[in-house]
């Protein structure tokens, strides 16, 4: 879960060039205080704000909204089965689906990914908690700002070349540059010759549709090492992710507790609003949650679990960063490097957003930057014993 600190504004756009946010949600607060906070955007506008799913599937042809935020529950046509028809109609339409922090809106959410909504964000219980809905405002406005604005250039035939190694690296609130500019190429660094004694892997926006494919391809690592994950989610919703993190990988997935020894075969999951570190207990290495501030706007953060895990494995890392907004994990994962371990980024074609990886990547700490379906096979070879 991201909390914004600072905010850098982006740059001013022309009305053509601003994202059009369509907000659907039967609350009439929720949609006037999201219509107010991307009204307040200079990049962005609401081009309508409904009620109900069925208003949203009956209009779109008319409103043709790049970014839609839609809410779960609605009479008439709720979010997951108006999801299908708004897509059907509108193949590049950004979905963001928006619930509260429920079981069974956590697991409607998960639902939505795999129909082909973009992301999610959960919904404050109450508006008038004042931290709750700064985190929520600033995620959402994040949200839209990066989703929309990659599938906008997807969607042009003459797409600009992808932003410069500067930008990349930028703060997640900084908008994506326009201006079309020569990408240098990333420097890449030899696999560690350390034979690797666990996984580490972070990831955020698009996380969970990538972390499934990643561990249902790599069982022989599983087996033989302990894998660790940060997923920058809130709670309840990452209690689901391992559930389904579990049936992907058929082998033991859970939200890690304090305290209990790390194990091969196994996949633990940093429990959402919390940091997962790993100390040394003896001779074994050991779960240590916190709840303290958040690390890069997030919590859970990736760069504590990576720089705690340096202590307890030396060069005997390997990580893995995937999809996400942000540069989380890459400072984290310099510190792994120097300490002998290497790092996996996922590339840009395949990333959702291309932040974390891109941050990594543009740092030149990567050994590789793969598509995602060649990451689990590189994985497996490495961990057999294969450097190259």
């Amino acid at each position: 879960m991201s909390v914004a600190l600072t905010k850098c504004p982006p740059p001013i756009s022309t009305r053509q060039d601003k994202l059009r946010v369509m907000v659907v949600d039967d609350s009439v607060v929720i949609r006037g205080m999201i219509s107010r906070w991307i009204g307040a955007e200079p990049d962005m506008e609401v081009s309508a704000s409904l009620r109900t799913g069925l208003d949203a599937v009956n209009q779109i042809d008319r409103i043709k909204p790049d970014v839609a935020v839609l809410d779960i529950e609605m009479p008439e046509l709720d979010g997951i089965s108006a999801l299908p028809q708004l897509l059907a109609k509108k193949r590049d339409l950004v979905i963001i689906m928006a619930s509260t922090l429920t079981r069974r809106n956590a697991e409607i959410s998960f639902k939505a990914l795999s129909l082909g909504a973009a992301d999610y964000i959960p919904k404050p219980e109450s508006t008038r908690e004042a931290t709750a809905a700064e985190t929520f405002h600033h995620d959402l406005i994040q949200k839209i700002r990066h989703l929309g604005a990659r599938a906008r250039r997807r969607a042009s035939p003459g797409a600009s070349p992808a932003p410069a190694p500067a930008e990349r690296v930028r703060e997640v609130s900084v908008h994506p540059v326009a201006a079309p500019v020569a990408q240098l190429p990333l420097a890449r660094r030899p696999f560690s010759m350390l034979a690797p004694r666990v996984l580490l892997i972070g990831s955020s926006t698009g996380g969970p549709q990538a972390l499934m494919a990643l561990v249902a391809d790599i069982g022989p690592v599983i087996d033989r090492f302990p894998v660790l994950i940060t997923q920058h989610m809130p709670p309840t919703f990452t209690t689901i992710l391992a559930e389904h993190l579990a049936r992907a990988s058929r082998r033991t997935a859970h939200e890690a507790v304090d305290g209990e020894i790390v194990k091969p075969g196994r996949i633990y999951l940093a429990p959402g609003g919390r940091h997962m570190r790993v100390v040394r207990h003896g001779a074994d290495a050991t779960i240590a949650l916190d709840d303290g501030p958040p690390v890069n706007f997030c919590k859970p953060a990736v760069d504590p679990l990576f720089n705690s895990a340096i202590d307890v494995w030396q060069g005997g890392i390997m990580s893995v960063i995937l999809t996400g907004m942000g540069s989380d994990g890459m400072r984290g994962g310099k510190e792994i490097v120097a300490a002998g371990g290497s790092v996996i980024a996922q590339d840009e074609a395949t990333s959702v957003v291309w932040g974390m990886p891109g941050a990594a990547a543009n740092a030149g700490i990567c050994a590789a930057v793969l598509p995602l379906n060649q990451i689990a096979p590189k994985l497996v070879r490495l961990f057999s014993g294969d450097r190259s």
